[in-house]
């Protein structure tokens, strides 16, 4: 006799995504459009991650990163998906200097992250000393430098071109992207190309000149922003998750993650007051130390390698000044500062890199000619105890800077201090091998997976790449589990049907 019972429908998978930043909203937009119902949990008041923006003298000025890179196609491909592809524009310029020696000096023609290529664009600039220079050449006689399976990049470097280079174009390079040390730094992890090349040419300059070589005549653009500030690209992510049926929430932080049900629970919020949600899918968005404490009872073996990744600390001081105060034009996009130079405790402000934001984007000096914004980047890895002076002091710091350098007279019109603690992951020698454990670990942990800037890239198009893995991980993961259920239902309605 035949059963006319109706067979339940499974509800939709439930994906949780912790973590607010750019990768975790950029996974979470996925898994949204994917059809997945998607949950966002940042534990903070704001979404963005290290993306803010806010106004400066009446200019829209970016607290934390500024662009991203345009010849990598995740970030680029994100705006456009968002249809805000033809509001993307360029910098004005991107040339840039370094204080060396005493005095700015334009960053060698030829270089590749501080790399020389050209020894005739090395000598022109004036960056190194005498000796400094004279070291350099001997990378094309020296014998190879044995090399394993991961070195630093001052001990690679500095063995084929001298501590020099190290010093006062790699280091002040790097530090604009990592603020971290050189003699700590991967080479494979932070200067992947020059590394990869290096291990086919017995000399560094020669492989610098085949990186340079294999390149396109016209690469475009070398970055791109938003006009109102890239602060504004996490909010468009977020309104497009919305538009997909996804929750993003702040303020709501996650204490503790634990397998259960053939899924995950989260537990959200203070201890006396806990909230619990179910998921079948949990990507985890947040830095290391965090993504660390979560996985500790169910994934021991990536805590315990997320634990090892360190963080530098910074601050960011915005400058407003009326064009007058300096006392020429300002050229370039900006400079950065050697750590020799910029350690205070050696006669140096503090200060490791410039950028002259109204220079730099001319969009930005059309909101009012009259006034110049300028940024200035406060501490290393290591550093931190410059940066527990008050924020008075750092304003001092940086204005002081912009008088040594530039010339500039008199106070801003207005300053601003932000502070990022723990900001930048740092690339360490064993960083790729740590990583690759981390992910073996997760990816034998059903419906789980990890994104981020401490993975495999701090730039906004790295964040969105492993945002997009991991996105499609859970995606397949929840499919194949539908399809399990579906299945299973299938088979129970048939019983039914036969009964």
């Amino acid at each position: 006799m035949s059963s006319s019972r109706a067979v339940k429908t499974a509800p939709a998978a439930h994906a949780v995504v912790v973590g607010g930043g750019v990768a975790g909203l950029a996974a979470a937009r996925l898994l949204a459009r994917d059809g997945v119902r998607v949950t966002v949990l940042e534990g903070s008041p704001r979404i963005g991650g290290k993306l803010r923006v806010s106004e400066i003298a009446g200019i829209p000025v970016d607290e934390g990163a500024e662009s991203m890179l345009a010849r990598r196609p995740e970030g680029l491909d994100l705006v456009g998906a968002l249809g805000r592809a033809d509001d993307l524009v360029n910098p004005g310029t991107t040339s840039s200097g370094i204080f060396s020696r005493g005095a700015l000096r334009p960053i060698p023609a030829g270089q590749v992250m501080g790399v020389p290529s050209d020894l005739r664009a090395l000598a022109a600039a004036q960056v190194l000393s005498p000796a400094g220079l004279a070291r350099v050449p001997l990378d094309l006689v020296l014998p190879e430098t044995p090399r394993g399976e991961d070195v630093s990049v001052a001990e690679f470097i500095g063995a084929r071109v001298g501590q020099e280079v190290v010093d006062r174009l790699v280091e002040p390079l790097l530090g604009g992207v990592y603020a971290g040390r050189a003699e700590l730094l991967s080479f494979d992890s932070t200067l992947p190309a020059v590394a990869a090349a290096a291990r086919a040419h017995r000399s560094l300059i020669n492989a610098v000149q085949g990186i340079r070589a294999a390149a396109p005549a016209n690469q475009g653009p070398v970055f791109a922003t938003l006009p109102d500030g890239l602060g504004t690209l996490p909010h468009l992510v977020a309104d497009d998750i919305a538009a997909a049926g996804g929750t993003v929430r702040t303020g709501a932080m996650v204490r503790e993650l634990r397998r259960r049900d053939g899924g995950w629970r989260l537990t959200v919020g203070p201890a006396r007051d806990p909230e619990y949600l179910d998921a079948d899918a949990v990507v985890i968005a947040v830095p290391a130390a965090p993504a660390s404490r979560l996985l500790e009872a169910d994934v021991p073996a990536a805590a315990r390698e997320l634990a090892g990744i360190d963080y530098a600390s910074m601050a960011i001081v915005t400058l407003a000044y009326r064009a007058e105060a300096f006392p020429r034009p300002l050229e370039g996009s900006g400079y950065l500062v050697p750590a020799l130079e910029s350690d205070p405790e050696h006669g140096g402000r503090g200060v490791k890199a410039v950028t002259f934001s109204s220079v730099k984007w001319p969009h930005l000096r059309d909101r009012d000619p009259g006034i110049l914004a300028v940024r200035c980047s406060i501490g290393r890895f290591g550093e931190e105890h410059v940066l527990q002076r008050p924020d008075e002091e750092l304003v001092a710091a940086a204005t002081a800077e912009l008088a040594a350098t530039c010339g500039v007279s008199g106070a801003p019109v207005e300053s601003r201090v932000t502070r990022w603690g723990g900001g930048l992951p740092q690339y360490n020698v064993g960083h790729a091998d740590r990583v690759a454990k981390v992910r073996a670990a997760v990816a034998a942990a059903p419906g789980l997976a990890v994104a981020g800037a401490a993975y495999d890239g701090l730039g906004i198009p790295a964040c969105v790449a492993s945002a997009r893995a991991a996105a499609a991980r859970m995606v397949e993961h929840v499919r194949s589990r539908e399809g399990a259920d579906h299945d299973a239902a299938g088979g129970q309605a048939e019983g039914t049907r036969t009964q």
